[in-house]
């Protein structure tokens, strides 16, 4: 792998030579997603393909941490967790069957178990950065409290690889609960906003939730899943009720949700929405409601001005999530604060002074 990385470091060094952008890709499951996709790019730009880079580095079950290079498939890397017995918490989407590690952590996203475990951000242990001068940069290590300079690999975690080549990742990861039981109601959006609420000051061992509409109105499903110990999952069942759901399909549900193969996701302009959870309906389209209502799927919006809108005046951020064209006016991505666009750019020439990886796809400017 020494000679492929070498390889990697002469690509980068002859793009920035010769003033090409460097589109920094692994499977290929995300080029839907961000400001510019892959088959949008127009220009002189090299693909520096990273699939090939790939391989556990270092496995420690007793340690609860995994490092592994960019290019890994995450199918095998949770094929090594789940023969131990463990996990990744945030449950990543695993968006086709050639997700790769580097692009998981590149984009930011996590799963329905996020509300319990945490985001992709906050399992980040360490990695290792190409930097545009050819430069393999190293930041963070393989245990939590690391205190070697800047948390820089953190912010790796959502950045859709504008900074640099993230070649190697150590990541936290978790035990499998022991016991796992989903639990469903009919009821409205905002009858399970009020149940989330209410849910949320209680000590239930919850892990996932999703509110869908029923052919896309006001009436829909409730899920919940509770996740831990045989009996503190028998008594949550007890006390909240409602039908429990046979294994398989709750399984299959709540993979629909984590890789986004549900019916929903098909819908175009398809809008992600966080919210602080206790913000009422949007009414605003469609939606599908995941993580105690902080996290909000929108369709059929009427007015994408309109929505950010409304979102930013309760507290949160809208993303255009999947489109087949941008309305016009209106970024992908909310725009930041002025400080925190600043503090990003600045980061920005630092990591990346000659603006080589993935231009525009985060940021219009940079």
């Amino acid at each position: 792998m020494e000679s492929l990385l070498a390889q990697l470091c002469e690509q980068v060094k002859e793009a920035d030579a010769t003033g090409r952008s460097v589109i920094v890709c692994g499977g290929r499951t995300k080029n839907f997603y961000g400001a510019t996709r892959l088959h949008d790019e127009p220009g002189d730009y090299m693909v520096l393909d990273m699939s090939g880079y790939a391989g556990i580095v270092n496995y420690e079950p007793s340690e609860l941490v995994i490092t592994a290079r960019a290019g890994t498939l995450l199918s095998d890397i949770e094929k090594a967790l789940d023969e131990r017995g463990q996990m990744l918490a945030f449950e990543p989407p695993r968006l086709g069957p050639g997700s790769t590690l580097g692009g998981c952590i590149a984009a930011g996203l996590s799963g329905p178990r996020r509300m319990a475990a945490g985001s992709v951000r906050d399992f980040v242990l360490g990695s290792r950065l190409l930097d545009s001068s050819g430069k393999v940069l190293r930041f963070g290590g393989e245990v939590m409290k690391n205190v070697a300079g800047y948390d820089v690999s953190r912010l790796l975690a959502g950045s859709m690889g504008i900074f640099g080549v993230m070649t190697e990742i150590s990541l936290k990861v978790s035990p499998q609960p022991l016991s796992e039981a989903t639990v469903e109601f009919a009821m409205s959006q905002k009858r399970a906003l009020e149940r989330f609420n209410l849910w949320r000051c209680q000590p239930l061992p919850i892990s996932a939730t999703a509110w869908v509409a029923r052919d896309g109105g006001v009436d829909g499903r409730l899920s919940v899943r509770f996740s831990g110990n045989p009996a503190a999952v028998s008594q949550a069942i007890q006390r909240l009720g409602g039908e429990v759901a046979d294994d398989a399909k709750a399984q299959e549900f709540w993979s629909s949700l984590r890789d986004q193969t549900h019916s929903f996701f098909t819908a175009r302009p398809l809008w992600r929405v966080a919210v602080p959870p206790t913000v009422a309906a949007l009414e605003q389209g469609s939606t599908l409601i995941e993580w105690g209502g902080g996290q909000r799927w929108v369709t059929g919006v009427e007015s994408a001005r309109e929505l950010r809108s409304t979102v930013t005046r309760a507290g949160g951020h809208a993303a255009l999530f999947r489109y087949d064209s941008a309305p016009e006016g209106v970024p992908v991505f909310q725009p930041l604060p002025v400080a925190l666009h600043a503090l990003s750019r600045r980061l920005k020439l630092q990591l990346d002074p000659a603006g080589l990886f993935n231009p525009k796809r985060l940021f219009p400017d940079f």
